[in-house]
């Protein structure tokens, strides 16, 4: 089994010069406390598809914010199945669950070709308390983690296998869309099974759902790559709306 990779300070871009700085860091923040927080965070090498950032069970000591590249975070049951909880792109934050225990409860895996910043908890809980926005940002981000989780438990219990994939391609689009990306032609760096898990739908399910998506006209399908050709149509199966 190999090790979890552990993330090695090198010489890379700072927060200042990062493009996600406006949805990783609270907009209030001076070039000066940016400054603060930049000199502990820690960046090395991009992981590999499959590496592991950080296994559950762990200790936890610190969080890391997506630079690029995706993760999904899991936890294995006592019975051995993998039970997918999140999948994390580009400015949000892993690790966060650690906290309460000080141990991980869930492992994180790259999707894909992936780099991080790591940031050691402790020197982060100090600065904190320097700088009051910092700490509501970070309370605004276990919020909205404590939101996601009520929606996916509301998601699992009430939904049909259509408004499931349905809510969660709406969700995806809406997210690349923050970042500056397409909001209806994108790349899935999950697979339809890693899809069928985070739902707790089958893989067969999943895949049947995508058919019947492209039957409809809602969106075109080729391997892992997407592109919704009605947005309205895919919103409203979803119970929303398309105004983002």
């Amino acid at each position: 089994m190999k090790e979890p990779i552990r993330v090695r300070t090198t010489h890379q871009a700072h927060c200042n010069d990062c493009s996600l700085a406006p949805l990783c860091l609270p907009l209030s923040l001076n070039m000066e406390d940016v400054a603060t927080l930049d000199a502990i965070v820690k960046r090395g090498r991009p992981l590999k598809k499959g590496e592991f950032l950080f296994r559950q069970g762990d200790h936890f000591n610190a969080i890391f914010a997506v630079r690029s590249g995706s993760l999904k975070t899991f936890s294995v049951t006592d019975i051995g199945e993998e039970q997918i909880t999140g999948f994390h792109l580009p400015s949000e934050l892993v690790g966060l669950a650690g906290m309460d225990t000080e141990a991980y409860p869930v492992s994180a895996q790259a999707l894909e070709t992936t780099s991080v910043c790591e940031i050691p908890f402790d020197r982060l809980d100090e600065i904190a308390i320097q700088l009051p926005q910092l700490r509501r940002q970070l309370m605004r981000v276990m919020s909205r983690e404590i939101r996601d989780d009520q929606q996916m438990m509301l998601l699992l219990s009430k939904k049909t296998a259509d408004e499931r994939i349905a809510t969660f391609l709406v969700n995806l689009s809406a997210r690349f869309q923050a970042r500056g990306f397409s909001a209806n032609q994108f790349r899935l760096a999950m697979s339809r099974n890693e899809i069928g898990t985070y739902l707790g739908l089958a893989v067969e399910t999943v895949s049947r759902v995508f058919t019947r998506f492209q039957q409809n006209g809602l969106l075109e399908s080729e391997g892992k790559e997407v592109r919704i050709l009605d947005p309205i149509g895919l919103c409203a199966l979803a119970g929303g709306s398309a105004d983002r």
